[in-house]
């Protein structure tokens, strides 16, 4: 039996932390007296590292300004996670507990997670939705460079030992689809997250909802065998 690696990203795919993300980024822009980006703006960077969405988002700031936006918005989206928990300020999509109890209980599935959060960061979302032991490989943006290169996916394919061939990145953003495919795996869209589907032009199939991805993984896998 050929394992094969399920890897999903967080924000936008798992979760809708879309509250928190916006809240945080006005927060940091408004500490620095500056305007802060526009909604589309903001949702677009989702998945970056914050240094690099930093540069995305303010260009024409130098590096100490932008080094101090990244620690509002981490100082901000902190506290506003305090306030309420990350169950709440940042729920799980219909059907996403469900999806990875399936896949979770399958012998030949094993799982993880690439995303642009920090590690503390996603401790805690993991912690907050109790899917401790869930993913046994977790690659954050503390430990790689920021998406699209595909460090996160190497190393994940490396730790659980399992060829690219027989690997599945799933995320909503163009970031997670390039990732995907500069590491040579197949890429899996959602259409729910961030990005419009029209941008995960990398992707080899696009999901509705998760009550269709069994069926897609099945097809993927077959793909891959």
């Amino acid at each position: 039996m050929r394992l094969k690696l399920v890897i999903f990203d967080a924000d936008g795919t798992l979760v809708d932390s879309q509250a928190d993300i916006l809240g945080s980024m006005h927060g940091a822009f408004e500490r620095q007296g500056m305007t802060s980006p526009s909604r589309e703006d903001i949702l677009g960077i989702v998945g970056l590292s914050l240094d690099v969405a930093m540069l995305k988002l303010a260009p024409t700031t130098d590096a100490v300004t932008r080094a101090a936006l990244v620690e509002g918005y981490k100082h901000t989206y902190m506290r506003r996670r305090e306030a309420v928990g990350a169950k709440e300020s940042s729920p799980l999509y219909p059907g996403a507990l469900a999806a990875l109890d399936r896949l979770k209980a399958r012998d030949d599935v094993v799982l993880g997670v690439a995303t642009g959060k920090s590690r503390r960061g996603l401790d805690k979302l993991i912690e907050g939705h109790g899917l401790e032991g869930y993913f046994l490989t977790r690659q954050v943006a503390d430990d790689h460079p920021s998406k699209p290169h595909p460090s996160m996916i190497l190393t994940a394919l490396a730790e659980m030992g399992i060829e690219s061939g027989d690997a599945v990145m799933i995320g909503d953003t163009s970031y997670d689809m390039e990732m995907a495919q500069s590491a040579g795996v197949a890429g899996l869209g959602v259409s729910w997250g961030y990005h419009p589907s029209s941008a995960l032009s990398a992707a080899k199939h696009i999901i509705e909802d998760f009550s269709a991805l069994d069926t897609v993984l099945e097809q993927m896998f077959g793909e891959l065998a």
